[in-house]
């Protein structure tokens, strides 16, 4: 990640800051999904396994878990926590019951680790795509925030263990906004863990 830095450093002092905000990044795990875009445009899904209790409890709970992590006790004492975790459960007892009638067509986003960044985003998958090819990506940064863009693969390279390949890719038409969401959810999760390492309060 060198190179972009240098490159920003390199441009004129007005854009350096906004340069440098963008090539911010950190290791996260967030809800991910992702479709491999073919050459008519159509976007296919990536088989990652069909949806289990698990992974659909994930799903469902970690933004509601998000939000009372970041708000501490505003939602934790409100009256509108119950409220939010019964339609949690509706939920997630709906979408148990279409994965076993139908579990071709539930794909839901995964809790992934990701190396994000306003330029771009890493993950490993179990399949290997070619440099170039493009990817649709939806990610649910916490609590509620969704991201929706579409990524060129740079590389992807085998991890160590011979277990899925190392995706490296970057944003191709991320909008503004949603490029500002990232870059906010970086600078948070930066903030969190150095007050963390100091042993200060979030």
């Amino acid at each position: 990640m060198a190179s972009p830095i240098m490159t920003a450093s390199s441009t004129s002092r007005s854009t350096e800051p906004d340069e440098r905000r963008e090539w911010m990044r950190i290791d996260d795990r967030v809800l991910m999904e992702y479709r491999l875009v073919t050459e008519g445009g159509m976007s296919v899904p990536v088989d990652v396994g069909h949806a289990t209790p698990e992974s659909i409890a994930v799903a469902v709970n970690k933004p509601t878990s998000d939000l009372l992590a970041r708000s501490s006790e505003i939602v934790a004492d409100s009256a509108v926590l119950p409220w939010i975790r019964k339609v949690d459960y509706l939920l997630e007892v709906i979408l148990n019951a279409l994965a076993i009638s139908q579990p071709s067509n539930v794909t839901l986003a995964q809790l992934t680790d990701v190396n994000l960044s306003g330029g771009g985003i890493g993950f490993v998958s179990l399949q290997e795509f070619a440099a170039d090819a493009q990817l649709a990506i939806k990610l649910i940064l916490p609590p509620f925030t969704m991201i929706r863009a579409h990524v060129k693969v740079i590389r992807a390279v085998p991890v160590d263990d011979g277990q899925g390949f190392t995706i490296a890719t970057e944003f191709i038409d991320l909008t503004p906004d949603d490029q500002e969401h990232l870059i906010r959810h970086i600078l948070h999760v930066q903030a969190q863990r150095l007050r963390a390492s100091r042993g200060q309060p979030n």
